[in-house]
């Protein structure tokens, strides 16, 4: 099977704990091949969706904390995104409207013949703070809004509040708002700009000292181990990129709960790979667009990541 990964520029990746990068060793392992895009290298020409690629190969042995682990295998190529056998969309955020832009292409590549994963709608109708609000019985205690005197009657209500712009990812922008904030105001009207844009704010978990955990939900079934990332010392967020630690640790009850609850349901959808946040019996957010994590549970625990996603995705290509 020939695989296109939508991704960021390669010399940008960090080889050594890019999920995509995994898939790709995995996918070849298996004997598939492999091109890459940009997401700016898809376009529309007389209602046809194609895309410009580069056919790669990757080096055996390469120093994966180094920049020459793939080689380019021929020149770049324009054809339609049906000519794949499928196509992996790992572009990551921001998700402005270029990325939207790109998910229509996708839903309309689909409709012309091209297996692509995650769908493109599902990604679009699938905000991944958003989309909590549909499962609010596994959720803390959850406003969306803009209104700010709404806001400040939550925190009022739950004393200790995390707030965070809709769009953020790796922790940009989130703030804690404990019962006595000095800095209320300027924080609600710097986050909300002034009212105009719509925020989340959310019951504080204290939980979130034992790990903001990624659960991995691969064809609506759980990898059989969270990482669970735990915020440095004095720290609210937990996220790798704010400097968190990743611990591997077997699913507890709870989050195979919330996985059985959820994950067939978006997979049903044509989520192939989702990525939960759980803190504590919560789930604080439902990754869609590139979700990680792959390389530090398989080097931790043995347990071959990638090799689900990659079954998974033959079976998906094969249905």
């Amino acid at each position: 099977m020939h695989v296109l990964f939508i991704i960021d520029p390669l010399p940008l990746l960090k080889a050594y704990k890019d999920s995509s990068v995994a898939m790709m060793r995995s996918l070849v392992a298996r004997g598939h091949t492999l091109s890459v895009a940009l997401q700016g290298d898809l376009y529309i020409d007389e209602g046809r969706v194609l895309v410009k690629s580069t056919p790669i190969s990757l080096v055996p042995d390469a120093d994966l904390h180094a920049h020459d682990w793939w080689r380019d295998t021929g020149t770049a190529v324009e054809q339609p995104l049906s000519a794949f056998g499928s196509v992996l969309m790992r572009k990551d955020p921001p998700f402005d409207m270029e990325y939207v832009y790109a998910t229509h292409l996708l839903e309309y590549a689909q409709a012309q013949g091209a297996k692509v994963y995650n769908h493109g709608a599902a990604i679009r109708n699938h905000p991944e703070k958003l989309v909590i609000t549909e499962f609010s019985e596994f959720t803390a205690p959850t406003l969306v809004t803009r209104d700010m005197a709404r806001i400040k009657a939550f925190h009022a209500r739950h004393h200790d509040v995390i707030v965070k712009p809709l769009d953020g990812m790796g922790g940009t922008g989130i703030f804690r708002l404990r019962q006595e904030e000095p800095n209320l105001n300027a924080i609600l009207e710097t986050l909300t700009h002034d009212g105009s844009r719509t925020i989340m704010a959310q019951r504080y978990i204290p939980d979130i000292v034992k790990g903001d955990k990624r659960v991995l939900i691969i064809g609506g079934e759980p990898v059989p181990y969270a990482l669970a990332r735990i915020p440095l010392a004095g720290e609210t967020r937990g996220n790798l990129a704010a400097g968190g630690r990743g611990v591997a640790q077997p699913l507890s009850d709870r989050d195979r709960q919330l996985a059985s609850a959820i994950g067939p349901r978006l997979a049903a959808r044509g989520l192939l790979l989702v990525g939960l946040d759980v803190i504590g019996d919560y789930i604080t957010e439902v990754n869609v667009t590139s979700p990680t994590c792959f390389v530090e549970i398989t080097e931790q625990t043995g347990f071959d990541v990638p090799g689900m996603f990659v079954e998974a995705l033959e079976r998906a290509v094969a249905a």
